[in-house]
């Protein structure tokens, strides 16, 4: 493959001599194997060569008998140790040794929704790579937004099963949770006044999943004190690579950065053909911040958050030196509270429909935001129990691509966009990408506004083309005149790709 516009396998830790083709990657979870074996037999079309050494890899697993979540609870408890603070041990050596931290990585979805077969493929290998192979330290669950809000799910254990069991695939059952728009309002009860929102865009109720999704990630965290992340996944996110082999390299690289000049960094699409190694872009976006006379954002800000007031920040978040005495040390191996995949951009800058959905604050003066678009992330239980305070006892509320970016300006947190790799389906100028994606002259311009048609070709932002395209041709199906059984046999076979992440995708189809 060539290498990505954006972003960078190596910095990553991603295997620099691995690609996956659909057999190797997916058929441990019963893609190319029967429904009477347990699979789902969606090879049967396909191109084959090279399938039965492939399969000689791995061991068929009758899925129709799989419950995922006593799966993970016998991982966990298996591993508890691990997770355990260190004075709880006996043993003299496993005192030395760190707790392992815990991580949920929670999936939104909702009532009605259709599992295709390539969603129940993505879902086990999530399970089996990220859960199981890594001894417990992450929990898949599905979060299940429950669209009627006249089922009391919260009044009856009989009525809570029937929703779930109605609604989600028998192996997952031990792994939902079951929320409503009309429990968010007895948990979250404001009052949220209209008067107190500059701008709702959307016309539509703050309880709605569209402008809160939010208030459900923090009441889940709420629920399980035990996880000290929390990554909020959407159901039209693939990736053709190894979970666990991502999300390792995209918490660790994290955890490295400095927060010298971060949310400055953070701001930015990150062009190694053009920019250079990601050492040479810091010193480059160090330079430029002097040059334009920028004040860099250091620690927690102060400004007037209105009547409501809002939380003190806390300690931590207080950077132990000046911004001039700091050499690129704090924050160097701490775990980052968020976690994106697009830049954090200021969207006052920019003519983002939905800037100005901001509830409880100050009107007049509204407070200073940052956006993260796709809403995929990860956040720390830190910050979540700050957004969660924020929500209950100050009335404050952003609409969700704001929200967590703009907890994270307001109060110090670590705020980390990650660089990942990101393919476009046409070349690009170096030069014009980085003035079309960096450096937009009007507000209209901005690739997060007027100007979002050119992540079309992208593999990764909310209306990229080019991920499911890709996605559906690496499966196999025909896709713009090309792929399919024939086309592969004729050509060089199946396509193999490196791990990448793809969003969104709305469709999904084999070989034909």
């Amino acid at each position: 493959m060539s290498a990505p516009y954006w972003g960078s396998y190596e910095m990553l830790n991603i295997a620099p001599d691995r690609c996956f083709d659909r057999f190797g990657r997916l058929g441990p979870y019963g893609y190319s194997y029967n429904p009477a074996e347990g699979g789902l037999g969606l090879a049967n079309k396909s191109e084959l060569v090279g399938v039965d050494k492939i399969h000689e890899m791995f061991e068929k697993v009758d899925y129709r008998d799989v419950s995922w979540g006593d799966a993970q609870k016998r991982c966990v408890e298996k591993n508890r140790k691990r997770f355990e603070p260190n004075d709880t041990h006996t043993d003299e050596g496993a005192a030395h040794k760190k707790r392992v931290q815990r991580t949920a990585y929670v999936l939104r979805t909702w009532t009605g929704y259709e599992y295709s077969d390539i969603q129940l493929l993505s879902l086990r290998a999530m399970v089996n790579e990220l859960s199981l192979k890594s001894g417990g330290e992450y929990d898949v669950h599905l979060l299940v937004h429950v669209k009627d809000d006249s089922i009391p799910i919260w009044a009856s254990e009989e009525v809570y099963n029937q929703t779930l069991q109605e609604n989600v695939p028998k192996e997952f059952w031990g792994i939902a949770t079951l929320w409503s728009e009309q429990l968010m309002r007895t948990y979250y009860p404001g009052p949220f006044p209209v008067e107190e929102n500059l701008y709702n865009h959307a016309k539509s109720d703050i309880y709605g999943v569209y402008r809160s999704a939010h208030f459900a990630l923090q009441w889940f965290a709420q629920k399980h004190p035990e996880y000290d992340h929390f990554w909020n996944w959407e159901m039209d996110v693939r990736y053709s690579g190894h979970y666990y082999e991502f999300h390792n390299g995209v918490s660790e690289w994290a955890a490295t950065q400095p927060r010298k000049l971060l949310w400055e960094r953070s701001s930015r699409f990150w062009i190694p053909g053009l920019h250079g190694s990601y050492p040479t872009f810091t010193q480059f976006v160090e330079q430029e911040t002097k040059d334009r006379k920028e004040k860099p954002i250091w620690g927690p800000l102060e400004f007037e958050a209105g009547p409501n007031g809002m939380l003190p920040s806390p300690d931590f978040n207080k950077p132990p030196r000046s911004f001039e005495e700091d050499n690129y040390e704090w924050g160097v191996g701490e775990d980052a509270d968020l976690i994106t995949f697009d830049p954090l951009f200021d969207p006052t800058s920019t003519n983002w429909v939905f800037r100005d959905d901001v509830n409880g604050y100050n009107v007049t003066e509204p407070p200073p935001r940052r956006v993260a678009l796709v809403t995929i992330s990860r956040l720390s239980k830190r910050m979540l129990q700050t957004m969660h305070e924020e929500t209950y006892k100050h009335h404050h509320s952003m609409f969700p691509e704001m929200w967590p970016p703009s907890i994270a300006l307001h109060h110090g947190f670590k705020a980390v966009y990650v660089p990942h790799p990101v393919y476009f389906d046409r070349r690009w100028p170096l030069d014009y990408m980085n003035e079309i994606f960096n450096y937009p002259r009007t507000p209209e311009e901005s690739p997060f506004g007027w100007g979002e048609h050119n992540f079309l070709g992208s593999s990764f932002y909310y209306n990229a083309g080019f991920s499911g395209a890709l996605w559906r041709r690496w499966l196999g199906a025909v896709e713009g005149g090309t792929g399919g059984k024939k086309f592969e046999q004729k050509n060089s076979g199946r396509m193999c790709l490196r791990g990448l992440l793809h969003h969104p995708i709305k469709e999904e189809a084999v070989e034909e």
